[in-house]
C-alpha cells in the first residue's frame, strides 16, 4: 500500500461541518473543528440493533483477531469513542466507527454511544475513506476503489481527492492504477499473497493470464520486488517480448507437470497452447499401474 503520512492535513475536520443542516451533494469546502467528532456534548445512546453499517463503506475486510482484541477491551471499558451516524429510514447508518460497532456486537453490548449528524452522500463517503486511511485499515484495492467511487459518483478530480486525504496526486494516481490488474491478482493483494509493490510491477503487462502467472510465481518462490521488476523487464523487451513471455509460461507449466507427477508417481506432460488450451498426458507402464493411477484420480475430491 502507498505509504501514509503521519497526519492527514485537513483530514476529517475539513469534511465535517459544525451544524446539522443537510448539505447539498457538492464538493465540500466548509472548515470545521475535528474535536466535534469526539466531544461528549451531543452524544446519545442507541440500541445497537438500531444501528447498521453503511453499504458504501470503503472497507470490506475486517481482521477477526483485531476485532476480538477490541471486543475484549469493550467488555472491560465499554465503547469509549462514540460512533458517527445519521438517520436512514427506520435505522441509523454508520458514517464512522463500523469496527467499533462490530466489536461491540461481539462483546454482547446492547447499547452504543453515537453522535447523530446529517451529511450529504459525498461527505459520508469522504469521511469513511479518511477515517480508514488514518487508521491504515484499507487494503490497497479498497483504497483504490474508494478513490474511483469519489471520481465517478461525485466528479472529483484526482488532485481534489489528494488534497482531501492529504496525499500527493501521484500517490492517488498510483493507487488507482492497481485497478487495471487482473481480478485474480487484485484478490492476491487483498489476501496479502503479494504486496502493492509487486503488483505495480505487473500493471504494464497487458495479458491478464501472464499477470496472474507471474503473481503466482512471486508467491510460490517468495520473489522480491526487485526480482519481479527484472522478470517483467525481460518480458517487455520488444525484440524478445513474446519469447520471454513464453519462457515464463513454460517454466510455470513445467512446474505444474512436476506437481502432478509427484501426485501420480508417473511421467506427466502438460502441452500448453497459445489459445490457453492444451492437453495433459499421463504415462503408465502396466495394467497394474493404470489401475493405481485410476484409483488415485477417483480418490481426488
Amino acid at each position: 500500500m502507498v505509504a501514509k503520512k503521519s497526519g492527514l492535513g485537513k483530514g476529517l475536520d475539513a469534511l465535517i461541518p459544525a451544524g446539522n443542516k443537510k448539505a447539498p451533494v457538492k464538493k465540500e469546502t466548509e472548515p470545521v473543528i475535528i474535536e466535534k467528532i469526539v466531544e461528549k456534548k451531543g452524544v446519545e445512546t442507541l440500541k445497537i440493533t438500531e444501528v447498521e453499517p453503511n453499504r458504501e463503506q470503503p472497507r470490506k475486510n475486517f481482521n477477526e483477531d483485531a476485532l476480538l482484541e477490541l471486543s475484549d477491551s469493550i467488555k472491560q471499558y465499554g465503547v469509549i469513542q462514540p460512533l458517527i451516524v445519521q438517520k436512514k429510514g427506520d435505522h441509523y447508518e454508520i458514517i464512522a466507527g463500523e469496527r467499533r460497532w462490530r466489536a461491540a456486537k461481539m462483546a454482547g453490548i446492547k447499547e452504543i454511544p453515537v453522535i447523530i449528524k446529517d451529511y450529504s452522500d459525498q461527505q459520508v463517503m469522504e469521511i469513511s475513506l479518511i477515517e480508514n486511511i488514518q487508521r491504515e485499515d484499507l487494503n490497497p484495492i479498497e483504497e483504490a476503489m474508494a478513490y474511483k467511487n469519489l471520481m465517478e459518483e461525485f466528479h472529483l478530480k484526482q488532485d481534489e481527492i489528494a488534497e482531501k486525504v492529504s496525499k500527493s496526486r501521484t500517490a492517488v494516481t498510483n493507487s488507482m492504477r492497481l485497478l487495471k490488474l487482473d481480478k485474480r491478482v487484485q484478490q492476491m493483494m487483498i489476501d496479502d499473497m503479494i504486496s502493492a509493490g509487486h503488483a505495480r510491477t505487473l500493471i504494464t503487462i497487458e495479458d491478464p493470464d501472464v499477470q496472474y502467472n507471474i503473481a503466482t510465481k512471486i508467491f510460490d518462490e517468495k520473489l522480491s520486488v526487485r526480482e519481479t521488476e527484472k522478470m517483467v523487464k525481460l518480458i517487455q523487451k520488444p525484440e524478445v517480448k513474446k519469447e520471454k513471455a513464453e519462457k515464463v509460461n513454460s517454466f510455470i507449466y513445467k512446474d505444474i507437470e512436476e506437481k502432478i507427477k509427484a501426485i501420480l508417481g508417473t511421467k506427466v506432460t502438460v502441452d500448453h497452447r497459445s489459445n490457453n488450451k492444451g492437453r495433459i498426458s499421463i504415462e503408465y507402464y502396466s495394467n497394474d499401474e493404470l489401475e493405481r493411477i485410476l484409483f488415485l484420480l477417483e480418490s481426488i475430491n
